[in-house]
């Protein structure tokens, strides 16, 4: 069976669930607490140890039904959720979203318990799993589409950056491990690797931070169907990924590599975990001494954890929002910095209509961790504009690999210091040029949100886009202007709360 037969049978049984208020969230969520004990069932009849605590393993909920069963599960996900290592990532705060038991028993008996998933693939079951959660992020009402980076961006980045066997990755704001995924799989599948090659990618090489706990657990699922990561007894203490807020301190650890998306939107606040692990948020700026700036801007202070977390000479490659480029005040101490202490060589302006999180208008940075100087590190910035005169939409028009193959041939990856423009005055229309670090430093507030090309819908109402790329267009900048005012609104109150 492949993976998309495997995820449509998996997407037919939401649909009877519906009807009893079960959303693509919950479902999903669900599915992760069963096929979690199915697979360790299965890997204790193949001699690994068992690490389910007796009472609560799959042939114990299998064996009940009817209000027994409801109960029992539910005993289950809480029995589980205080146990230390991947039981407790996984089902942390775990709630029983199926109230009906016969449904239920269906879910465990026909659909998980039918199939031998340890004996499937890795890229079967993975992308299997992986199609769910696309499929849970096309939902709107359901918000998830803030945790899914579109996979030819990630691809994209991945490919032009490059890591390889025996370097270390990090993701900080992990969402459900796309980029973390991808980097295994270019890694893999790139390269003839050794025994030992082999298991410091599965075990060492990749490591994700994610705040929201039913995220976690959806990251810790993808990667485990993935064979990323300890399995068995060794799942108790050393895992891939954490629950945790990235920006409280500093990293311990350096990395090679930086692969990330941060969540979107500006806040004013600062979120943590409680001591009983419940999210929380204080109304308070981000101070840190191996910061540039202090900033209530979550982007800009994850720009400056990333390097912060990379090693001397190691890359990143961050999506961002254009606001990071343009912003006054700490943006501009944080712009001169990035373009002093690294070498930030390259911006994608990317287009609009490609997040199934609306109103975002977002580039991706490249830059390399640079050790101390007087001169700066950066000499020129180049830009390629996959934005201007650029039409997507998540359904008539979707973003392809191929979309990206122009950008990719411009930055060079087997050598990103030979590169040639594709603009010049005899060809304005080219979408890669070059900015001397001069100039741009010299720009209003370090201002790095450049575009040259003439927007054709400007120039000529008949080069208009469709009428529905159009209206997405006007929806997405509303909800981006909406999202302004409301974090301009909160930083009021909370000035006239201070103040009295």
């Amino acid at each position: 069976m492949s993976a998309s037969q495997i995820t449509q049978k998996l997407w037919n049984y939401c649909d009877v669930l519906l009807d009893d208020g079960v959303s693509y969230g919950d479902y999903v969520e669900q599915l992760t607490f069963l096929l979690f004990l199915k697979m360790a069932d299965e890997q204790v009849a193949l001699g690994e140890a068992n690490i389910i605590p007796d009472g609560f393993d799959w042939p114990a909920l299998k064996r009940k039904e009817g209000d027994a069963l409801e109960v029992h599960y539910r005993r289950t996900l809480e029995n589980l959720g205080k146990q230390p290592g991947m039981l407790g990532l996984i089902y942390h705060k775990a709630q029983n979203k199926i109230q009906d038991p016969a449904k239920l028993r269906m879910l465990i008996c026909d659909l998980i318990d039918s199939q031998q998933w340890t004996s499937l693939e890795s890229d079967v079951k993975g992308d299997a799993y992986e199609g769910l959660l696309e499929k849970n992020a096309q939902d709107v009402k359901s918000g998830a589409g803030q945790y899914f980076t579109p996979r030819p961006v990630i691809e994209a980045m991945i490919e032009a950056v490059r890591p390889q066997p025996g370097q270390t990755i990090l993701d900080p704001a992990a969402g459900t491990g796309g980029f973390l995924l991808a980097a295994h799989h270019y890694v893999a599948t790139t390269n003839t690797l050794d025994r030992r090659q082999k298991k410091h990618l599965r075990y060492d090489a990749l490591h994700g931070v994610e705040l929201v706990a039913g995220v976690v657990r959806l990251c810790a699922m993808n990667l485990m169907l993935h064979q990323v990561g300890p399995s068995g007894e060794e799942a108790a203490t050393k895992l891939p990924i954490v629950r945790g807020n990235s920006l409280v301190s500093a990293s311990a650890t350096k990395f090679d590599f930086v692969l990330t998306n941060p969540p979107f939107g500006k806040t004013s606040k600062v979120k943590f975990l409680t001591g009983d692990g419940e999210q929380g948020d204080d109304d308070m700026t981000v101070v840190r001494d191996d910061f540039w700036a202090t900033t209530r801007n979550e982007q800009l202070n994850f720009l400056q954890h990333i390097v912060t977390c990379l090693k001397i000479g190691g890359q990143a490659a961050v999506v961002l929002p254009d606001n990071v480029l343009f912003e006054g005040g700490a943006g501009e101490v944080i712009r001169r910095r990035l373009l002093h202490d690294c070498d930030l060589h390259t911006i994608l302006r990317l287009p609009t209509g490609i997040f199934y999180a609306q109103g975002v208008k977002a580039n991706v940075l490249f830059f390399q961790r640079k050790a101390a100087s007087e001169a700066a590190h950066t000499k020129a910035v180049w830009y390629y504009d996959l934005r201007t005169n650029k039409h997507f939409t998540l359904v008539r028009n979707r973003m392809t690999q191929g979309d990206l193959d122009e950008f990719l041939a411009c930055y060079n990856p087997a050598n990103r210091f030979e590169r040639t423009e594709t603009w010049s005055e005899a060809n304005p229309e080219g979408r890669w040029r070059k900015y001397a670090y001069d100039d741009l430093i010299a720009r209003d507030k370090v201002n790095l949100d450049i575009t040259w090309l003439r927007d054709d819908s400007l120039e000529d109402g008949s080069n208009l886009p469709a009428p529905e790329v159009l209206a997405q267009e006007i929806a997405d900048d509303l909800r981006s202007a909406l999202e302004e005012f409301e974090a301009l609104a909160t930083d009021l109150s909370s000035s006239a709360t201070a103040g009295r």
